[in-house]
């Protein structure tokens, strides 16, 4: 399949080609109008891991609203979202923090989930995201803001 190819209704992004080479998934699939995208996790899709916990939370996000960009959604699409953490409550306030900056009204519903580790060593989150283009009006233009890592 070609970079950047449609797939199940949605195109992603062309720098994440290899996921559905390699890794045999794709970052989103549509169907319905619901957008299901990939577990993105705090490593870069270059495998680098940051020991930065607000640099990963970031990496996440980025990788979700690249994916999100690409379908002409925003983070007003989102309907839903699962979290998975190494060391929940210790870092809850970084992550609430760094939602608040980067999310957008109307909120998601979502859950927390603590986990012992990931396939990666030393990420510490995870993001599942599901979205809906119907949760908000069809966006034409998108700037994509990357949010600076915040510093607790």
């Amino acid at each position: 399949m070609p970079p950047g190819c449609c797939l199940g209704g949605i195109s992603f992004p062309p720098h994440m080609s290899k996921l559905y080479q390699d890794w045999k998934m794709a970052p989103g699939s549509e169907i319905g109008g619901f957008v299901f995208l990939t577990g993105f996790n705090g490593a870069g899709l270059d495998g680098k891991v940051w020991a930065d916990v607000a640099t990963q939370i970031n990496t996440a996000l980025d990788q979700v609203f690249d994916v999100l960009i690409e379908a002409g959604l925003s983070a007003a699409h989102v309907v839903e979202v699962t979290r998975y953490h190494v060391g929940l409550r210790e870092y809850l306030s970084t992550f609430r923090a760094i939602w608040a900056q980067r999310m957008s009204e109307p909120y998601p519903a979502w859950t927390a989930i603590e986990v012992a580790g990931f396939a990666t060593e030393g990420v510490t989150v995870e993001l599942r995201v599901i979205a809906h283009r119907k949760a908000a009006p069809k966006i034409t233009t998108v700037t994509h803001i990357l949010a600076e890592p915040l510093i607790m």
